[in-house]
């Protein structure tokens, strides 16, 4: 089949590989019908490996080169073992945690952040391939009324429902999201859906702030505003109950920080890869709460549901459609800066 594996920085091929064979238990096979390119797999491709292992992984044993992709909807071709509301054929969207399902975090439910966890596509080969094995336990069957498109946008959406419901976000509400990429999308849409009265986003790419404006009360380029002092105003002098960071850039931790209203909540959803300095005595004289946001828990099952209900719509997310031999090409824009893409999708089949 065809996979598109990275080797190292840089160096990402359009492969013919073995089929991955029949799923173990606990795991199942499924045919890509789409994947989404996730800025962690740009990262990776542009100056990993980060996620990625140089050797063996400790909980799947696989090591590069691999396919990268984790954003997948497909069909369920093989199980390795009877899944509760899946069948073979059905059509799904993934949940690519892996966890060993023994650990303290994963008894408790926390299995996005099992010590041995790991991703699809960063621990085992992903979802930019014809066929992939992802955990079975993180399949979600799809609805007849989403469409395999929108199904690929699950995983995404997830990070942003998980995000938003770290920080606690209630009805009535004021959210400023620092980055309007998919991150910050999607979290714009979730705040919608949780009820907040005011969702501010702060995006210096001119196109992600066009593509934003109808979910949010305003959008600022903090290039040209004072992104802090525009939304306390427009708050009534009290400034956001919730700031969402959605960038990973290590400098803006300290700007959400700031930014949060006395007594309010920073949740870091963004992945970096740098240190940030933050001014500690910004949370503690005013009680603000500094939370992490890593991936999602149990959020798939909810975007899907809630994809089927109507009350997300994400298509303007996709800008995008490409299939997997124009990967590379992709690859090497997206790392560039080229192209002001959202969310792309790539697909195995003929478009």
């Amino acid at each position: 089949m065809r996979a598109l594996r990275w080797h190292g920085p840089r160096d990402l091929r359009l492969e013919e590989v073995p089929e991955p064979g029949l799923p173990e238990p606990g795991q199942a096979l499924v045919e890509v019908a789409y994947c989404g390119i996730c800025g962690t797999d740009v990262h990776e491709y542009a100056a990993g490996p980060h996620m990625i292992r140089s050797g063996p992984h400790p909980l799947t044993w696989h090591r590069p080169p691999l396919a990268l992709g984790h954003e997948i909807s497909g069909i369920v071709r093989a199980l390795g073992g009877p899944v509760p509301g899946v069948a073979v054929g059905d059509r799904v969207a993934v949940d690519p945690c892996w966890s060993c399902g023994t650990c303290r975090w994963c008894v408790r439910g926390e299995y996005h952040i099992c010590p041995k966890g790991g991703s699809v596509g960063l621990a085992s080969p992903g979802g930019l391939a014809e066929l992939v094995i992802v955990p079975a336990a993180g399949l979600v069957r799809v609805p007849d009324g989403v469409s395999d498109e929108l199904a690929a946008l699950a995983e995404p959406l997830s990070v942003g429902l998980h995000a938003i419901r770290r920080g606690g976000v209630a009805p009535g509400d004021n959210v400023l999201i620092l980055g309007g990429g998919p991150i910050g999308v999607a979290a714009a849409i979730a705040s919608r859906v949780a009820g907040a009265a005011g969702v501010f986003v702060s995006e210096p790419v001119p196109e992600r702030r066009k593509r934003i404006a109808d979910l949010a009360t305003e959008t600022y380029d903090p290039g040209a505003s004072d992104v802090r002092r525009e939304v306390y105003l427009r708050t009534g002098r009290v400034g956001p109950d919730v700031v969402v960071e959605a960038t990973g850039v290590p400098e803006l931790a300290a700007v959400a920080i700031s930014a949060a209203r006395r007594g309010g909540r920073i949740v870091l959803a963004g992945i970096g890869d740098r240190p940030a300095s933050l001014d500690l005595t910004a949370l503690t004289f005013y009680e603000r709460t500094l939370v992490g946001s890593l991936g999602y828990q149990y959020d798939v099952p909810r975007v899907v549901a809630l994809l089927d209900s109507g009350a997300l719509d994400p298509a303007r997310m996709i800008t995008g459609r490409f299939p997997l031999e124009a990967g590379p090409e992709l690859f090497a824009g997206l790392a560039a800066g080229r192209g002001n893409h959202l969310k792309v999708l790539l697909t195995p089949k003929e478009l």
